[in-house]
């Protein structure tokens, strides 16, 4: 039978060697393979394996080498996923200082609903001053920051590598924009060249907790102070797995990692699903002003991938109630995310980036908070166009996250979890990380950074605008259908000042605001 053929084949190769001495070397072959042939027979914990010894095996080698074969081969420059071959190549381009214009038109069916795109000008803006950042910090804030408009979205040292984190830290240095440090704390490889940092605090308090895992305030004001951290993110919840926390296993917390975080070496790190310093709207907003205070008066801002809708609203009921402010708020999209995340929580949980950020930007706007506390967009972003269209939703900066693993040398192999990142960016394995070269990576995130706002800015002055603040929903058209579009501002709705305080009725979410309470985030029945 056809599935013992191996038997047979294997047995005739090694005997061939009595008639033709010259190919006995090769028993160092034929023997061993021989053996592993007689092992699947008689093993039961693989069927396939049992029932076609050895032959099987072929179908785990073709398993294993499908991913690369598939994007290397197979796919068109448009159909990979997460990100298409042709956003990796922008990336990789713009981070090598490559040429990054692309010949003889569009790839995009301009007719399908994968095209959307920016009113032009027919007296585009001549010279606008590039130099404009985004003062980051209202009134309560007396250490306010000047943000980029691009910046290194969350992660932390133990997701990322030691070498990854550095590259990524002195290539914000040398750009001029910030380094988010992912909930995973203020490593000292984040420290190491002195890049703007914004210190991510999520449930575990990881770099400031105290032997219980609860929030230490001492220990965050001795770090908090340091003059390269520029701002404080209150982590909420993020896009890849929102809802959901996360474990750290034992094995993997090594001693840095365990410096870093405040936990016992070689035991599991645990992030909670729920922070334990706040319980109600009300006390977050409360908590985020004394660490206002803790870091010396530096901005204090959330990060949260929106779910329900009411909760948003809560969180705008409480500043009013209580007349304190955020500094700032990002919005990460569910299509957002650098680790692992359960399949569950990261195919089906969380709001997209544009309908979450269309909704945080209305409920800002709806409440007249909107020129007092900013709005960041992080999710999937990569390109000047991506950054526009995040301007026109009500976007103040962006950041990204996946896209700076590319210009780090990233190649989608997707196996950020297992430890065995190919290019030594998401692994903790030295031998893995020694291929990533500190130096000539940091350039790389540099000129990506540099490039993408260069285009963010050359499409608003196509555009016939001041600058990149002034994108409005209606500059921003989508097709509905191959006969039919429109501007954004007709397909989405964007809320006047001021509309949730004077007629909240009159709104399509008046429901959720009915719902939301200062002193609880859940939903008043």
């Amino acid at each position: 039978m056809l599935r013992w053929i191996a038997f047979p084949v294997l047995i005739a190769l090694a005997a061939a060697t009595a008639w033709w001495p010259p190919a006995r070397w090769t028993l160092a072959a034929w023997v061993p393979l021989l053996l592993l042939t007689l092992y699947d027979a008689v093993q039961r914990k693989h069927s396939l394996r049992r029932n076609y010894p050895l032959i099987a095996r072929i179908r785990w080698l073709f398993e294993a080498l499908r991913p690369f074969l598939y994007s290397y081969i197979v796919e068109s420059p448009l159909e990979g996923r997460p990100f298409a071959r042709t956003e990796r190549d922008l990336v990789y381009a713009r981070a090598k200082g490559d040429l990054d214009a692309h010949p003889f038109g569009t790839e995009l069916d301009v007719y399908s609903d994968e095209y959307e795109w920016m009113s032009h000008s027919i007296a585009p803006k001549h010279d606008p001053d590039r130099t404009q950042r985004v003062k980051v910090g209202g009134a309560q804030c007396s250490r306010p920051y000047d943000a980029a408009l691009l910046n290194i979205s969350a992660m932390s040292f133990g997701s990322l590598g030691a070498n990854a984190i550095e590259a990524l830290n002195l290539g914000a240095k040398l750009g001029n924009f910030y380094h988010d440090t992912g909930e995973g704390g203020f490593s000292p490889y984040h420290a190491k060249y002195g890049g703007d940092i914004v210190w991510e605090l999520g449930s575990g308090y990881f770099g400031c907790r105290d032997e219980a895992g609860r929030f230490d305030p001492a220990r965050f004001r001795d770090r908090a102070q340091s003059e390269q951290v520029k701002m404080v993110e209150i982590k909420l919840s993020q896009g890849a797995k929102p809802g959901h926390g996360g474990v750290l296993p034992g094995p993997k917390v090594s001693a840095e990692i365990a410096a870093t975080r405040g936990v016992p070496e070689g035991q599991d790190c645990i992030s909670p699903a729920a922070h334990s310093a706040f319980a109600t709207p009300i006390e977050m907003i409360e908590w985020a002003a004394k660490l206002r205070e803790l870091s010396g008066g530096k901005p204090v801002g959330i990060k949260l991938c929106v779910g329900q809708p009411h909760e948003i609203y809560a969180v705008m009921k409480a500043m009013i109630e209580t007349g304190i402010r955020l500094d700032y708020i990002v919005v990460d999209g569910a299509e957002g995310g650098t680790g692992a995340a359960p399949v569950e929580f990261s195919n089906r949980v969380g709001m997209p980036l544009r309908e979450g950020l269309i909704f945080v930007r209305n409920a800002l706007v709806g409440c007249g908070l909107k020129e007092e506390i900013k709005l960041a967009a992080s999710g999937k972003v990569h390109s000047g166009a991506g950054l526009a269209t995040n301007c026109a939703l009500g976007a103040d900066w962006s950041n990204a996250a996946r896209a700076f693993m590319f210009t780090l040398g990233c190649v989608q192999s997707l196996k950020c979890h297992t430890d065995k990142c190919p290019t030594g960016i998401a692994t903790q394995d030295p031998g893995r990380q020694r291929g990533l070269v500190v130096a000539d990576k940091a350039e790389r995130v540099r000129r990506f950074q540099a490039a993408t706002v260069s285009a963010l800015w050359d499409l608003s002055c196509a555009m016939g605008l001041d600058n990149p603040w002034a994108i409005r929903p209606h500059h921003l058209h989508e097709r509905l259908n191959s006969a039919r579009s429109d501007s954004i501002d007709r397909i989405y709705k964007f809320y006047d000042r001021g509309v949730l305080l004077g007629d909240p009725d009159s709104v399509s979410s008046a429901r959720y605001w009915a719902m939301a309470r200062a002193n609880s985030f859940r939903a008043a029945l």
